[in-house]
């Protein structure tokens, strides 16, 4: 589990591909201090498992499915990454709780310079569409980001200074393909609504009369 607050940006050494597969090379100084093999970590949003660790780097494989599912099969060698830790029960939950197992990719469809933040749209598709709502939480590439506004598919959110530093969506373009992962509460509302026969009945103005939005 993790937090969608970002530990450091990662340098991509090396991505060897062999038999749908590949083995990502990741240079980090920071994270690599208290890493070992066995260890999760979530790259660009992506849970990976640490194969192994020389000083600053850290080698993880990724499987054909997480190749075809996430934005990792477009990286190359001097790309930037997202990185961070599995969350320990002691810490602080300073986003939102983040599976790292993406529901699917989006694309950057516009890019704005609002005051002294960023405002991003993200093109996305219909089975992810429906589970978010405005203020509600999205993980981008990993990154815990609050929801602006929800159009028919696409949403919005705005990056801070902050962000814009320390996250690849500080660089990140118009085009750019980045990994959407929803509010794992929104889906277990949907599993035991669906079970009890409520979610049919369940609309936006029905949530906004009692509160919910």
């Amino acid at each position: 589990m993790f937090t969608g607050i970002i530990e450091e940006l990662g340098g991509v050494q090396a991505l060897k591909r062999s038999g749908g597969a590949c083995e990502l090379q990741v240079l980090a100084p920071k994270v690599t201090e208290a890493l070992e093999v066995g260890d999760s970590i979530a790259v660009n949003g992506v849970c990976l498992t640490v194969v192994d660790r020389r000083g600053s780097c850290f080698k993880a494989d990724v499987m054909p499915e997480t190749l075809d599912r996430t934005n990792l099969g477009e990286l190359k060698a001097g790309d930037m990454v997202n990185l961070e830790r599995a969350l320990r029960f002691s810490d602080r939950l300073g986003g939102h709780l983040v599976t790292a197992h993406t529901d699917g990719v989006g694309r950057i469809s516009s890019r704005a310079r609002k005051g002294n933040a960023i405002l991003l749209r993200i093109e996305m598709s219909p089975n992810i569409a429906r589970y978010l709502v405005p203020q509600g939480s999205v993980a981008v590439d990993g990154i815990s980001l609050t929801i602006v506004d929800v159009l028919s598919l696409a949403f919005t959110v705005f990056i801070i200074p902050h962000t814009a530093k320390v996250t690849t969506l500080g660089f990140k373009d118009k085009g750019a393909r980045v990994n959407i992962e929803v509010d794992i509460i929104g889906k277990y509302v949907e599993k035991i609504l669906t079970a009890s026969g409520v979610s049919s009945n369940l609309t936006l103005s029905k949530l906004r009369e009692h509160g919910f939005i």
